[in-house]
């Protein structure tokens, strides 16, 4: 009995264990502008890949490279207020080579479920004219350069002023962030560890 309750007991702990020791790598940017497309899906072009935070926490800063995104099609709400769209699309992120984070696409992905878009007008933004200002977020999953599958989320935020001029066609982004989470390769060691105990335990329980 005591070994059937270990057993139970490690097979909960194993995935509390796996992702405790997991990493996130973070990528900021800013700038670029964000346009409609075709069934009122976004798309962002041009913004400049500021800061990266790699594994171990190794933060680079500068002109880093790009981001840019094409949501799915608008399925709710509007662009001038606040809306969702439709999981697909793409999210790139490219390296310049600065700072030694490597060249071309360090993360290939989509959206995987549906992307929130939520307008807020502040009254008193703008030096008192007022401003909208635009927040999108949504989950990805997708692969790094090294062909590691991961999953994780990105935040965009921009703004369109004065007061009356909502969200129509395009607004200039201010910043965003994309975090995903990548699982260490000891972590993976320590996950196969404890799966062998575990067949071990099973397999002399029913040898008994």
């Amino acid at each position: 009995m005591k070994r059937i309750v270990w057993i139970a007991l490690l097979s909960l702990a194993l995935p509390a264990v796996t992702w405790a020791n997991s990493s996130n790598l973070v990528f900021q940017n800013s700038g670029g502008r964000i346009t409609v497309g075709a069934g009122g899906a976004l798309k962002l072009n041009s913004s400049t890949l500021t800061s990266f935070v790699g594994l171990g926490g190794t933060t680079f800063n500068g002109t880093l490279g790009t981001v840019s995104f094409n949501t799915g099609a608008l399925t709710l709400g509007s662009l001038g207020a606040s809306g969702v769209f439709a999981s697909g699309g793409s999210f790139i992120i490219k390296g310049n080579g600065t700072g030694g984070i490597g060249t071309g696409v360090l993360f290939s992905g989509s959206f995987v479920g549906p992307v929130t878009w939520v307008g807020t007008f502040d009254p008193a933004g703008y030096g008192g004219v007022g401003n909208w200002t635009y927040v999108l977020s949504g989950t990805l999953a997708g692969t790094l350069s090294n062909g590691a599958h991961v999953t994780g989320g990105t935040v965009q935020f921009t703004f369109d002023v004065p007061k009356g001029q909502q969200f129509s066609r395009s607004a200039l982004l201010n910043h965003g962030a994309t975090t995903v989470t990548v699982l260490e390769p000891g972590t993976l060691g320590l996950l196969g560890t404890g799966l062998f105990a575990l067949a071990g335990l099973i397999r002399r329980r029913f040898s008994t």
